[in-house]
C-alpha cells in the first residue's frame, strides 16, 4: 500500500476551497451522504456539493439545529442519526434501504475530539465508538446503495498520536484524549484502506484524509488556554497564517469525493487536495496507517464489535 502514496500532481493546493476543486464539475443528479454535513468544512462541503447540482443527505444527531443551519441552501435532505447508538444506525440505514436512492457519495465527515472521557452504554470509549465504529456500522449496512460509489473517511494528522492500541483499545487502563483522538484517526484511514479492498469488485472505491488544521467547533472540548499553548490562536483569538479557513479545509475531502484525477484509484490517503507521502513527521501518513494486514485486523475487529460485516 505504501507504494501508491505518491503526488499524482493534482493541480490543487492547501489553499484550494470545495468550489475550487468542483469547478466544471456537474453533479446534477448525484447523491451525496456527509455526516455531520451541518457544520464546520461539513457544511462547506454540503454547500458545494449541493452548489454543483448533488443532492445531499446530511444525518445529523441532532436534525433540528442541522435543518436550521442547511436551510438556506437547496438540495438537502437532514435525517436522524447518532453514530454513537448503533440502533440509531441501524435505524437510519432501515429507512435508506427503504427509499432505495443509490448513492454516488459517502463522506464520514462527522466526529469529536479530545473529549472528556466517556463511553457509550456498551462500554466503547467515545471517539473510537464515534469516530469509527459508527462510521464503520454505517457504511457496511449501506453497502448494496453504494455500488460504485466513493467512500471517504475525514481523518486528520493527528493519527500520528496513536496507533490502534490492541491491549488497550477502550482506555480502560487510563485515559488520554490525544492518544484516544489519534487511534479514531488511525481507524479511519485503516477502515477506507480495507473497503478499499473488499469493495473494488462492486465499484467502491475509499480515500481518507487529513483536511488540514482550522478552527470549527471540533475544538470545543479544548480550553482556549490550552489551544494558546498549541498555538491554534493568538491572544485575540485568531489563528496563524498556517490554519486554513473551512472553505479551504472542505477543499480535500469534496476533492476526494469527485475528482476525475482519482477515477481507478482507492486505500489512499490525502491532504492539501492531493495524495500525500509515507512519513514520520506531521505531513503525511504513518506507516502503520496504511498497512494492510493492520487494517485487515481492525475490519475483523469492528465487525465483532458491532455485528455487522456485509463482505462476511
Amino acid at each position: 500500500m505504501t507504494d501508491k502514496q505518491q503526488p499524482i500532481d493534482s493541480g490543487f493546493n492547501n489553499r484550494s476551497t470545495a468550489a475550487d476543486v468542483l469547478a466544471g464539475i456537474d453533479l446534477t443528479g448525484k447523491t451525496a451522504v456527509v455526516t455531520g454535513g451541518y457544520s464546520g468544512i461539513g457544511l462547506e462541503t454540503t454547500r458545494a456539493l449541493a452548489n454543483a447540482g448533488a443532492t445531499v443527505i446530511v444525518p445529523a444527531r441532532r436534525p433540528d439545529l442541522a435543518a436550521a443551519s442547511l436551510k438556506d441552501i437547496d438540495g438537502v435532505e437532514v435525517d436522524d442519526l447518532d453514530l454513537a447508538d448503533l440502533d440509531s444506525v441501524r435505524q437510519f440505514a432501515e429507512r435508506r434501504l427503504a427509499d432505495g436512492r443509490r448513492f454516488d457519495m459517502l463522506l464520514g465527515n462527522a466526529g469529536i475530539m479530545a473529549c472528556p472521557e466517556t463511553r457509550t452504554e456498551r462500554g466503547w470509549e467515545l471517539q473510537f465508538a464515534t469516530n469509527h465504529l459508527g462510521h464503520y456500522a454505517l457504511v457496511n449496512r449501506l453497502i448494496p446503495l453504494l455500488e460504485g460509489a466513493r467512500v471517504v473517511m475525514t481523518s486528520s494528522g493527528g493519527h500520528g498520536n496513536s496507533p490502534i492500541r490492541w491491549d488497550d483499545p477502550h482506555f480502560e487502563q487510563g485515559y488520554d484524549r490525544w492518544k484516544a483522538y489519534g487511534q479514531s484517526k488511525t481507524a479511519n484511514i485503516l477502515f477506507a484502506v480495507e473497503l478499499d479492498r473488499l469493495g473494488q469488485s462492486s465499484g467502491i472505491r475509499s480515500f481518507a484524509l487529513h483536511p488540514g488544521a482550522i478552527l470549527t467547533p471540533l475544538q470545543r472540548h479544548i480550553p482556549l488556554a490550552e489551544q494558546k499553548e498549541m498555538g491554534w490562536i493568538d491572544d485575540e483569538g485568531n489563528p496563524p497564517e498556517r490554519f486554513k479557513t473551512t472553505e479551504q479545509g472542505a477543499g480535500t475531502q469534496t476533492w476526494a469525493a469527485t475528482s476525475p484525477r482519482l477515477d481507478g484509484m482507492g486505500g489512499l490517503y490525502l491532504e492539501d487536495c492531493e495524495v500525500a507521502e509515507v512519513s514520520e513527521e506531521w505531513s503525511g501518513v504513518r506507516p502503520y496507517a496504511v498497512d494492510p494486514d493492520e487494517a485487515k485486523r481492525l475490519w475483523a475487529f469492528s465487525a465483532e464489535l458491532t455485528g455487522v460485516n456485509a463482505f462476511a
